[in-house]
């Protein structure tokens, strides 16, 4: 059985954001990478102006190259490229965790949630996460005594072209009628206060125009840090156990 599975970090976030997963994909018996967006991942030397089109272009390239189609998983800005590769047929299934929304999903309330970025940013600058915005946003459920590590643990610098990109639908089109779509997984968290759960909830709806396998699932008292934080074991576990139900149409 093909176990190889590819992460896909969140903006703001590294690959070591996916270290739980990991181990617990792992332990299941599945070969685990994260790939980190180019040109590496230590928040001072990303490109300024990365865009998705760029950097679905880098994940194209890694995965054409390797002996096996690889199990996508993403989170936030990772859910959208998960969900722009698995259309383009990059991928024998997708799992998109707090995704990001492709073109036409609400945008007002995206570009809404993203204005104090859009404000304080130029289209080729890199731009901060605010502990605050951390602390407020992201991982409002993780405890006080465990934020700050958490934050100065995983939070980098982001290039904010991506969030102009999303905000405008630009370079994030899907074709949710495409009927040869692998299988996908939409999650999300009930107290997700940067991609809301009725975010998720229309995205999967709006892939309900194809006959291609669609699902999704919503963890009570999770936040948009519902990989890492407390019980991030049993958003895990669902995803691993939806993977293994698909191994037969893979």
């Amino acid at each position: 059985m093909n176990r190889r599975v590819v992460f896909i970090h969140d903006a703001w976030l590294t690959t070591a954001s996916w270290d739980r997963f990991k181990s617990r994909f792992t332990a299941c018996g599945y070969n685990c990478i994260a790939l980190p967006w180019p040109p590496q991942e230590d928040g001072s030397a990303r490109s300024f102006g990365l865009g998705l089109s760029r950097l679905v272009e880098h994940y194209t390239t890694i995965i054409s190259g390797m002996p096996q189609v690889p199990l996508l998983v993403g989170h936030g800005f990772g859910g959208l490229i998960v969900q722009l590769l698995i259309d383009r047929g990059y991928g024998r299934a997708g799992i998109a965790i707090a995704p990001v929304p492709p073109r036409g999903i609400r945008p007002w309330l995206l570009a809404f949630d993203l204005l104090p970025v859009l404000f304080r940013a130029g289209l080729h600058r890199q731009v901060d996460l605010s502990f605050e915005r951390f602390a407020r946003k992201v991982a409002q459920t993780v405890p006080d005594s465990d934020r700050l590590m958490e934050f100065q643990r995983h939070v980098v610098k982001a290039p904010a072209r991506i969030f102009y990109e999303a905000a405008l639908g630009i370079d994030s089109k899907v074709d949710f009628a495409n009927d040869h779509r692998p299988p996908l997984l939409l999650l999300a968290g009930a107290n997700d206060r940067s991609i809301r759960a009725s975010l998720v909830a229309s995205n999967y709806r709006h892939h309900h125009r194809s006959i291609a396998p669609i699902a999704y699932k919503c963890f009570a008292g999770h936040s948009h840090w519902l990989i890492a934080e407390s019980n991030w074991e049993e958003v895990a576990d669902y995803s691993i156990e939806w993977a293994q139900t698909q191994s037969g149409r893979f």
